[in-house]
């Protein structure tokens, strides 16, 4: 599985980071994500595929 963010749509709303900060930061200057890990292991998976799936403007996606 692969974390995939689309800047174009990203809006800097955090609730990604709030959900699983491991894997999700908010630049506050240009309020946009940036993926810190973007293959997280077999155990975190659920925790992140939640965090993306509350991100309000559908920036974040899944892969694989």
């Amino acid at each position: 599985m692969k974390i995939v963010a689309d800047l174009n749509k990203c809006e800097g709303l955090g609730m990604c980071e709030a959900m699983a900060n491991d894997y999700f930061m908010v630049d506050e200057d240009e309020d946009q994500v940036e993926v810190l890990d973007d293959s997280p292991p077999e155990k975190d998976r659920a925790h992140v595929y939640a965090a993306v799936q509350a991100c309000p403007v559908l920036a974040l996606t899944l892969e694989g």
